[in-house]
């Protein structure tokens, strides 16, 4: 289905909001192959909500990491606060704040969910390092957990009595694990940033300091830091797992793509030895369409019998 075909089943109406609309879809195409991979399953009146939620997140990120000069904070406090007022006022003339605007507006996704992720996302523009996990995981509650929360309405609920809290405490922890996988993946990445989102406390019990991670060889005591914070990412999505059979039936096969093909990046990590230095590890094309293929069946089914 085309993405234009996709706006009209979402009853997406007006020249302005279908560009903004299709301007965060582009982004999520371009930079979040999985998350694509994933939405894609999701019935068509629902992706576009997604690909806007997606593509807020990837700009705002984009605006910490890639704006140039020394005016980046000014730049994205004023860009931030703006997004902001706008969402009180419930209009803006941004062409992406356009889009999560409405999607807000229609899955009553609150407000607090953005003004948390931005604390984050500001955080990256001072903060090189994270003392302790629950440190970490401060950050990681605004840059991925409330990303799971603003989800939750647009993928819908199984079953109407089961209380909400329980599908929040699930997708909570699925967002962080995603976000935990993607330090793990980006350490290089990271240090060429000036940053590390592994615990100094991690680092310090395992005889690691950002020197050894600079210098990018694998060694014993990196493998034991790496190999030890890859199992509290998997016990996040032996937390998360139970939540996937809680939503909808028709967003099930979305949830589960985006869980598999996420938590196979940690399964690549180890089997390369542990080296996130000399290359981006990511799960292959072929693995990708096989797990998104089956699902894409699974999707059809659903879709035509109402069951999963």
């Amino acid at each position: 289905m085309s993405a234009t075909a996709e706006l009209d089943a979402a009853g997406v109406d007006g020249a302005a909001l279908r560009a903004s609309y299709l301007a965060c879809r582009r982004l999520n195409f371009v930079h979040g192959k999985t998350y694509f991979l994933a939405t894609m399953l999701l019935p068509p009146d629902r992706r576009p909500y997604v690909h806007a939620l997606y593509g807020f997140a990837r700009h705002a990120d984009d605006l910490v990491d890639e704006h140039p000069g020394p005016s980046r904070a000014e730049h994205f406090a004023r860009w931030s606060e703006q997004f902001l007022t706008d969402l009180e006022w419930g209009a803006t003339s941004d062409p992406i704040a356009r889009a999560v605007l409405d999607t807000v507006r229609r899955w009553s996704i609150p407000h607090s969910y953005f003004a948390d992720f931005l604390d984050s996302m500001r955080m990256d523009l001072t903060v090189t390092g994270y003392e302790t996990f629950d440190d970490l995981l401060g950050y990681a509650w605004g840059s991925a957990a409330v990303i799971g929360l603003q989800m939750l309405p647009i993928l819908g609920r199984a079953d109407e009595t089961v209380p909400w809290e329980t599908l929040e405490k699930h997708a909570a922890d699925l967002g962080t694990a995603f976000q935990l996988t993607n330090f793990l993946r980006d350490v290089g990445e990271d240090l060429h940033r000036g940053r590390i989102y592994l615990p100094q406390a991690s680092l310090r019990q395992f005889g690691v300091d950002r020197d050894r991670l600079q210098r990018g060889q694998v060694d014993e005591p990196i493998r034991n830091l790496l190999a030890f914070e890859i199992e509290r990412a998997r016990e996040l999505y032996r937390s998360a797992a139970p939540g996937i059979d809680l939503v909808d039936p028709a967003s099930q096969d979305c949830l589960r793509t985006a869980f598999t093909l996420y938590s196979e990046i940690l399964d690549e990590i180890e089997r390369h030895d542990y080296d996130v230095f000399s290359r981006r590890r990511s799960v292959g094309l072929g693995r990708r369409l096989s797990v998104g293929g089956a699902a894409l069946v699974r999707a059809r089914r659903v879709a035509s019998t109402g069951s999963a």
